[in-house]
């Protein structure tokens, strides 16, 4: 279920009419019910100015993250390339559902044929499986280098495989939701809808709109409480040796920084759709919600704020990682008030500079300390600069996404 199947979940057969902004038979017998759902014009802008900020921001903010990534070697890992499939899923929903489901709510008309009908049921839970399926991919990723750092990782071939199989599995879920929607001319509107086999509220309704909310809220919602907890149980719980050097340190708080950063992306994103599940689930068991006046206010704003979900991963990243900061830095150079510095450069040109930056200064403080002999001082600072402990090249599993 995602923003498109609010609109599926709404649309029933000509007996029942659980959309909010749909009528039963007997409504449209009714004159005056005709224009039940009639906004004035001011609240109209008002609903259109908030929906455009969403597409705004999610389309710029997502085609940046994904040029970040996809331009700058050093952000090419495992867990960013599902972060891209992540911004691609966010930047569609943006573009290709939220508009006509937002015009399509203001009066229940349909102007947009059968074809987008059948797409836009279709699309929009393919999009949120591909969006959740890439968080709980990057919990495991995270999972796996954080408590099993010297097994094998995936590799870049491999992760664009799980990826396509997200997407593959993403299609299979949504074709029913694409194989039963039909239009329906009802005088003087048309109304998208899917029709299903033994009606809305039937057993194939709901068990696929049950299975739906298991497949693509609550199973990947449990498989990353369950990672994330573990690792943060390993991040945080974990004694860190006295003797444990600064570089050590480091890891860990780099490591820390990243699982903070996708708990947050997580939780917004459970947050964001928590609402819309609810509202459908207790349709299910009372459609004549779905008749009250006050009940298109309701579902736009439910709307709106499980399509909101598709803008803040962008902020967030900005927000929490200093490598997103820079890449956005360098995106967007062009605006007056934006300045980008020789560290912005270094964070996404220059491979592991971070790492590489720690050990020289390490071997510097090591040097000075060797003033016995001035000979011997300078021997050996050389050696240390020649001979650095950890490698510029060196793709340790702890720090590769720090």
């Amino acid at each position: 279920m995602d923003a498109e199947s609010l609109i599926q979940h709404v649309q029933r057969d000509s007996a029942v009419t659980p959309d909010p902004f749909s009528e039963t038979t007997d409504w449209l017998n009714d004159e005056a019910s005709l224009n039940k759902f009639h906004q004035p014009g001011w609240q109209v802008v008002l609903w259109a100015i908030a929906y455009s900020l969403i597409i705004l921001v999610s389309v710029t903010g997502n085609v940046t993250v994904i040029w970040i990534i996809l331009a700058h070697r050093r952000m090419r890992t495992v867990t960013n390339y599902f972060l891209v499939n992540l911004a691609f899923s966010d930047v569609s929903m943006a573009t290709f559902n939220t508009f006509f489901n937002f015009v399509y709510a203001l009066h229940n008309d349909w102007y947009f044929g059968l074809g987008y009908c059948r797409f836009q049921n279709f699309f929009p839970i393919t999009a949120m499986f591909s969006s959740i399926y890439s968080m709980a991919a990057i919990a495991v990723d995270r999972y796996m280098a954080i408590i099993h750092p010297l097994k094998p990782r995936l590799s870049s071939t491999s992760t664009k495989g799980v990826i396509g199989l997200i997407w593959i599995v993403a299609v299979l879920l949504a074709f029913p939701q694409c194989y039963y929607s039909v239009t329906q001319f009802y005088y003087p509107r048309t109304v998208c809808l899917v029709d299903w086999p033994d009606d809305y509220g039937g057993t194939h309704q709901l068990s696929y709109q049950y299975a739906v909310i298991v497949l693509i809220y609550l199973l990947p919602l449990l498989v990353m409480l369950v990672t994330y907890s573990l690792v943060g149980r390993t991040l945080w719980g974990a004694h860190i040796p006295g003797e444990a050097s600064d570089h050590y340190h480091n890891q860990i708080t780099a490591k820390r920084k990243v699982v903070k950063m996708m708990i947050v992306v997580v939780s917004t994103f459970a947050l964001c759709w928590l609402p819309y599940h609810v509202y459908f689930i207790l349709g299910t068991f009372n459609a004549e919600i779905y008749k009250r006046r006050y009940i298109q206010q309701v579902y736009l704003s439910i709307f709106w704020l499980a399509m909101s979900s598709t803008m803040y991963n962008p902020i967030i990243y900005c927000c929490l990682n200093q490598r997103f900061r820079a890449g956005f830095r360098h995106a967007f150079a062009w605006c007056p008030f934006v300045k980008v510095s020789e560290e912005d450069r270094m964070e996404l040109q220059h491979t592991h500079t971070f790492r590489v930056t720690m050990t020289r200064s390490h071997h510097r403080e090591a040097s000075t300390r060797l003033e016995l002999d001035g000979h011997t001082a300078i021997e050996m600072k050389k050696m240390s600069f020649n001979k650095p402990n950890i490698k510029e090249n060196d793709n340790s599993p702890l720090e590769k996404d720090s």
